[in-house]
């Protein structure tokens, strides 16, 4: 499966979000994220289902939305008819993390489960079967612009091992810090989804950066981009 670059609109310009996102669009990006926080389980607030509504009327892109809140049950109905093509929610958040993938599919959209740094990638267990997208944390969640954590590496491993074992479909995806830097080492440990917010939308030319990013993961070990 080719690594694909997601953008996060958590550093796009939010005065000018669907503009930013019709551009990120052309550049090639199939999927955008929203990061959606309650300042509650995570230290900040973002956006609601009416930011996706917005988005959803004036593109078609694919909308990942990953549901940074507590008690995400609450609020799937919601995102869903905003038109969120895919909803991850927390382990952490869950009380049954299997009933709220199960209701997120019911409402017709993809279902994801995402594991802070702590969570070990092993609370999945037979879940994983179930998921369209496991989201490995490589930040503690919250934050824009805050550095990766190497020793999630090993998880990502762990997780593709299991993913490629049981053959299994669901996309890999790694969330915080991705830069050229981090981005091939992410994709060589077998993400297959990389969030990049600030490397995109904080540079001079976000198409060129996701260019840039997108040429990195696609190229063989250890060779750069010029």
């Amino acid at each position: 499966m080719r690594p694909q670059i997601v953008p996060s609109v958590l550093s796009a310009d939010f005065a000018n979000l669907a503009r930013d996102v019709e551009l990120i669009q052309r550049a090639g990006a199939q999927s955008v994220q929203i990061d959606v926080m309650d300042g509650h389980f995570v230290p900040n607030i973002t956006v609601g289902p009416v930011v996706v509504e917005a988005l959803r009327k004036h593109s078609s892109i694919y909308l990942d939305v990953h549901l940074m809140i507590e008690n995400p049950e609450r609020y799937l109905a919601a995102f869903a008819q905003a038109g969120a093509n895919l909803l991850t929610v927390h382990w952490e958040a869950c009380s049954d993390a299997a009933k709220v993938v199960r209701q997120i599919k019911k409402l017709g959209a993809q279902a994801g489960v995402a594991l802070r740094p702590k969570t070990p990638e092993t609370v999945l267990g037979s879940l994983l079967s179930e998921l369209d997208l496991v989201l490995v944390m490589t930040v503690e969640p919250g934050f824009g612009g805050q550095a990766f954590m190497p020793d999630m590496l090993p998880k990502v491993r762990n997780l593709r091992a299991q993913l490629d074992r049981q053959q299994l479909p669901a996309r890999l995806q790694v969330d915080g810090g991705i830069n050229r830097q981090t981005a091939p080492r992410a994709a060589q440990a077998g993400a297959t989804s990389l969030v990049a917010g600030s490397a995109i939308f904080g540079a001079p030319d976000p198409t060129q950066a996701f260019h840039d990013l997108q040429k990195l993961v696609d190229l063989p070990s250890g060779a750069q981009v010029q």
